[in-house]
């Protein structure tokens, strides 16, 4: 059996994305160790690209080749507009953001990147470049999650934000993503493997920024 392109594409970004799953964030989320400034500072810069991950899935509905696709990018952008932003809501007040802070704090970089990729995967209208973004948003978060040994943390801060990650539905979604682009991308590799690997590397640099905006934080 070849082995899937989706697994290729994930071999090809090493040692990247390994890192990125065994970062110190993970490690810390994972065991309920996080510290509250670091929390509030990722999730502060992981809602700020929220309204361009929706534009991302609106630009993989709008070219998606199969009916069945469109209606598995709806579902899921109706779960991250309400299940998923209200934990953020949720998350901030047990934090203590406000809302001042969630509007006044500067990107960081990797932020920044991260909406700019998302923006130009779905200005292309190419729906390749939406599935490789959109695998590594998703399908790396499913395996960081995945790592979890034990119970969940108690601090629904960190659990929810992980089994948010680690869910039937979810499962679902991530496989139903890689099929896609195992799918299409063999076709548009150059396509997919940009947007991938770009991808990959602002997930590894998001988790790194997170400690020095919760620095400059408190």
């Amino acid at each position: 059996m070849s082995e899937r392109f989706t697994d290729t594409l994930r071999a090809e970004s090493q040692p990247t994305w390994n890192d990125a799953v065994g970062h110190r964030f993970v490690r810390e989320l994972l065991a309920g160790e996080i510290s509250d400034d670091v929390m509030a500072a990722y999730l502060v810069q992981d809602h700020r690209f929220l309204d361009s991950f929706v534009t991302l899935l609106g630009s993989a509905i709008a070219s998606a080749d199969t009916f069945e696709a469109r209606l598995r990018f709806g579902s899921f952008a109706g779960m991250v507009c309400s299940e998923e932003n209200t934990y953020f809501l949720r998350a901030f007040d047990a934090l203590g953001v406000t809302d001042e802070q969630r509007t006044t704090t500067p990107d960081t970089a990797p932020t920044a990147g991260f909406k700019a990729i998302m923006r130009e995967a779905a200005e292309t209208r190419d729906y390749t470049a939406a599935l490789a973004v959109l695998n590594v948003t998703e399908w790396l978060y499913y395996e960081w999650a995945r790592t979890l040994q034990g119970p969940l943390p108690e601090n629904f801060v960190h659990a929810e934000w992980i089994t948010l990650h680690d869910n039937p539905a979810f499962t679902e979604f991530v496989e139903f993503l890689r099929s896609e682009l195992d799918r299409l991308g063999p076709g548009a590799d150059d396509v997919a493997r940009d947007f991938f690997h770009r991808a990959v590397g602002l997930e590894l640099d998001f988790f790194d920024a997170v400690y020095t905006a919760a620095e400059n934080r408190s």
